[in-house]
């Protein structure tokens, strides 16, 4: 179990560091196009989802392609919705609950194989 944690940190300790990279590349209009998104009320979860979607295909075209895409994705969905709601607080549980229904939808495998006994 404890090895299990030290792991779990390890590739916690990655994802940030890849996480404050994007936040270097990441151009400010991606999260106001985001938020505008979010704030939208007659969009529904599955409407935003479909945009995240479209927007992580665009930033991740801003990759180094020798990074594992998934992984890469991953990462930017959690950053972009921490930009947006650092950026509106109002709208967070908002976008976390859509960002949680997106990666659950999107990611939930490739999380599941990250975390498995086997990958540790």
């Amino acid at each position: 179990a404890q090895t299990n944690e030290e792991v779990i940190r390890l590739i916690a300790a990655r994802l940030v560091e890849i996480g404050d990279q994007f936040d270097r590349d990441i151009q400010g209009r991606v999260v106001n196009d985001l938020v505008q998104h979010f704030r939208n009320e007659s969009l529904s979860n599955e409407e935003i989802m479909r945009h995240m979607s479209r927007v992580l295909g665009e930033v991740v075209q801003s990759i180094p392609s020798d990074m594992d895409q998934e992984r890469a994705k991953l990462v930017l969905a959690m950053h972009l919705a921490k930009k947006v709601m650092n950026t509106v607080p109002s709208l967070l549980q908002r976008v976390y609950n859509t960002t949680v229904n997106y990666l659950n939808q999107q990611f939930h495998d490739y999380i599941a194989d990250m975390v498995s006994p086997a990958a540790l």
